[in-house]
């Protein structure tokens, strides 16, 4: 038996005894033809239904896949049904255009909806209410009194977990009631090309349908090796070297994923920027590679096409602008080549002189929101304290690892921007807005007394606060983080805000600021606030390395199946589920767990550091086929399945989108930062900004009086 290979191969292995026999009618690069081809199964392939029927042997099987599909459907003529049935062969038909009696409607694409099993035809391999998914999905509209699949917008991560009672379904794999047609409304066998998941449900779905169609024969098991799929399993040993190759392959999906914006770009395509949330198509293969100095985009959408791509967020936002720097000159700095030095600098001067983002008002000293950040293109009037926080670390590394001083003076000036818009308690409004700074002045914010116990959407600036002091000794810096962490921690747990109801995420964002606190104020009250916040985070980390997420204050993630896709949302849907987020939780748990080995010396923190550290070099995306995503880490993972598997309920940010922001940067940063043998703290601590701090904290701060205790 010849072994075919099909994008990323296929896995099967041929039996070499009583080998199985299909009849399909289907062209030769059909992704069940080439599966079942390299499983052992033999395939007598016909380009014509009439051909496939009137060669079948009597009392044999067919399959009939669709070949056009989703532009066209499957059109087979009433005679070669009536063949078939003459000739007692059990029909599979995939996506038809018309059946003998069961009148169909036109093609339907599915959106939200997923595949439900409704049947115990699939045995104990899927029970009823399991959850698969096709990607870009269409079907032709039925009537069937009982289907063994169906389509449907459903809550749930393996399972619909409220069912199937208020939420539309439409048939999909269904028998036609004379008994010897197996009619699918779909094209189910585009599930190696299409991508679709996860991997075990579909290897289950297809031996059903092969052992409907043939069931005096034994099926043997089905495997192909998925076009997009983790770099490493999960028990092979590691390369000695394979941290550092991480870090090399996330800098060249960052250079070669055609994600850094380029000036001969289509003007509709640079333009897209300017409107919020833009998804379009993906760059075409003729688009010209930037330098960085127009930005970066935002990254890849969650949305699965056709062909297995996916389509591109068009923004270009602060934060991922400056963390790519960072991860491009952590490249650089481990001995790649220097491009990746000369590409975060020129992100860097996009941020603050060659966009709008640090202009404008923001570059006006009589402002009050001067020497804050915009948040991207599309609204340079929001600054969220958390991307601006997590944008001047970012800078701060990228400064150093570059020997650049270039930006100090804009990020000092945007520290003290942040700290003047934060209240008594050390807590800043996530969000303050160009309007109302306008309106209210900064003052009234420096005055009032907001509080929100999220270190997601506080601490990273508190981070910021107390490496400020470090340089300056201004002692405000200190005294309004400690006031704000005290605050949390007394809150911990049950008074926490979950953002996106995940208690893993909030935990994870703590551990670097609680660690940079031990850095300046080493006291046994702070080392047991790092301490408490990382055993709870570690408690729920996997024999792989991966921190599972939990919820926080909530027993489901989505409420109803109605709710599903409506907002922003954790990517499991109960506790217990196998999954590992990598935009929320463990790109910031791995970070956190660094610095807090790195100020403790604790080796509680490094072994778990070292643990989640494995696994995500694992779990980087590899491909073949979409070198655009090749590198890239995806923001869900099942590590029980070891694939990319989870709730895709967020509307905006699923579990199979790459934000250039965000996840991949961080991981990388800190797999580099373990190949320096060094902190991000360590490799900081000698910026010189004391002065610039100084500055403009007596510009910026001169109208209220502060003790400085200097």
């Amino acid at each position: 038996m010849v072994l075919v290979l099909f994008g990323g191969g296929f896995a099967g292995i041929a039996e070499a005894i009583e080998q199985p026999a299909i009849t399909v009618c289907a062209r030769s690069d059909n992704d069940l033809v080439r599966v079942a081809g390299a499983c052992g199964i033999r395939v007598r392939r016909f380009d014509s239904a009439e051909q496939a029927v009137r060669d079948a042997a009597e009392g044999s099987g067919v399959l009939i896949l669709a070949d056009g599909y989703p532009a066209e459907t499957t059109d087979v003529a009433a005679e070669v049904f009536e063949t078939a049935a003459k000739k007692r062969l059990r029909v599979y038909v995939e996506y038809p255009t018309s059946l003998p009696g069961i009148d169909l409607g036109p093609p339907k694409a599915l959106g939200l909806d997923r595949m439900v099993v409704t049947s115990d035809a699939f045995g104990e391999a899927l029970a009823p209410r399991r959850i698969a998914m096709i990607n870009a999905g269409h079907v032709v509209e039925a009537q069937a009194a009982e289907s063994h699949l169906v389509a449907a917008k459903v809550a749930g991560v393996d399972r619909a977990v409220f069912g199937l009672v208020d939420t539309p379904t439409l048939p999909v794999l269904f028998e036609h009631p004379d008994g010897h047609v197996l009619v699918s409304t779909t094209k189910l066998s585009h599930f190696v090309t299409g991508r679709y998941m996860p991997q075990d449900a579909w290897a289950a779905i297809w031996r059903m349908v092969l052992g409907w169609v043939e069931p005096s024969q034994r099926v043997p098991p089905l495997g192909w090796t998925p076009t997009v799929r983790p770099t490493y399993s999960a028990t092979e040993p590691l390369p000695a070297n394979a941290e550092l190759q991480a870090v090399r392959r996330a800098a060249g999906w960052f250079k070669k994923g055609r994600l850094l914006r380029h000036p001969q770009w289509p003007k509709e395509a640079l333009d897209w920027a300017l409107t919020y949330n833009t998804v379009r198509d993906k760059p075409g293969d003729d688009w010209p590679v930037g330098d960085g100095s127009l930005g970066i985009t935002e990254g890849y959408s969650s949305t699965i096409r056709l062909d297995g791509s996916q389509p591109m967020r068009y923004a270009v936002r602060n934060d991922c602008t400056s963390e790519v720097a960072m991860a491009l000159a952590f490249d650089t700095a481990t001995g790649a080549d220097p491009s990746g030095a000369r590409i975060a600098a020129n992100l860097l001067d996009y941020v603050f002189t060659g966009s709008v983002l640090a202009q404008g008002p923001r570059a006006d000293p009589e402002s009050p929101s001067c020497g804050l950040v915009g948040w991207a293109l599309d609204n340079p009037g929001k600054y969220w304290g958390d991307d601006n926080a997590r944008a001047l670390l970012a800078v701060l590394a990228t400064a150093r690892l570059v020997d650049e001083p270039r930006w100090n003076d804009a990020v000092a000036r945007c520290i003290v921007a942040n700290f003047r818009t934060s209240g008594v308690h050390g807590y800043r409004e996530p969000c303050v807005n160009e309007e109302h700074l306008r309106l209210r002045g900064w003052k009234s914010y420096w005055a009032g007394d907001y509080v929100r116990y999220s270190p997601h959407y506080e601490s990273w600036l508190w981070a910021c606060f107390l490496w400020a002091y470090d340089k300056t000794g201004y002692p405000p810096l200190l005294d309004k983080s400690k006031t704000g962490a005290r605050m949390l921690m007394e809150a911990y747990p049950d008074g926490w805000y979950w953002v996106v109801r995940s208690s893993q995420i909030e935990r994870a964002r703590a551990l670097l600021p609680l660690a940079w606190l031990v850095r300046v104020d080493d006291t046994p009250e702070h080392r047991r606030w790092l301490r408490t916040v990382a055993a709870d985070l570690v408690a729920a980390q996997d024999a792989s390395g991966a921190i599972r997420e939990t919820l926080g204050g909530t027993d489901q993630a989505v409420e109803s199946n109605a709710a599903y896709g409506t907002g922003e949302v954790t990517i499991l849907q109960e506790n217990g589920d196998p999954l590992a987020d990598m935009l929320y939780t463990c790109n910031f748990a791995v970070i956190g767990l660094h610095e807090a080995a790195a100020a403790t010396g604790d080796p509680f923190y490094r072994e778990a550091e070292d643990k989640l550290a494995g696994f995500l070099t694992r779990i980087q995306v590899r491909s073949d086929a979409h070198p655009e995503l090749d590198g890239a880490w995806y923001r869900g993972f099942d590590f029980r399945r070891w694939d990319y598997w989870a709730s895709n309920a967020d509307w905006e940010w699923g579990a199979w989108c790459t934000e250039t922001g965000w996840g991949t940067p961080w991981i990388a940063a800190t797999l580099a930062l373990r190949q320096m043998k060094t902190s991000l703290w360590d490799l900081t601590s000698s910026a010189d900004l004391a002065q610039p701090l100084d500055t403009h904290r007596r510009q910026m701060l001169a109208e209220v009086e502060v003790q400085t205790g200097r």
